[in-house]
């Protein structure tokens, strides 16, 4: 409800409590990046992003992501994609699944 809301601009406590939630969401993303080098991209998975993708792109996030002090320019050049596949979590452990029922049995 608090998000919705505050997508709707219709209360100030929401959309600031959006804003604060937008900005760490973007600050941890950029902070497991930073950490593991993703150089290639970040993924947005889960129910949260796709329901605050209007939000994930006014910039707030991408603020929060990219402000790491001297790495700002390399946070930059990372590419950040919200999954919208409902199913991806699913697919992913199917094809674990696929990939270890063709491994031999020690």
């Amino acid at each position: 409800m608090i998000a919705a809301a505050g997508l709707k601009g219709q209360a100030d406590i929401a959309k600031q409590a959006l804003d604060l939630f937008a900005s760490i969401y973007g600050a941890e993303a950029g902070n497991l990046a930073l950490k593991a080098m993703t150089l290639n991209g970040v993924y947005l998975g889960g129910g949260i992003a796709p329901k605050l993708l209007a939000k994930l792109k006014d910039g707030t996030f991408m603020k929060a992501f990219t402000n790491k002090g001297r790495y700002k320019r390399l946070m930059s050049s990372i590419p950040v994609k919200v999954v919208m596949n409902q199913h991806t979590a699913l697919l992913g452990a199917a094809s674990v699944a696929a990939a270890l029922s063709h491994t031999p049995a020690s």
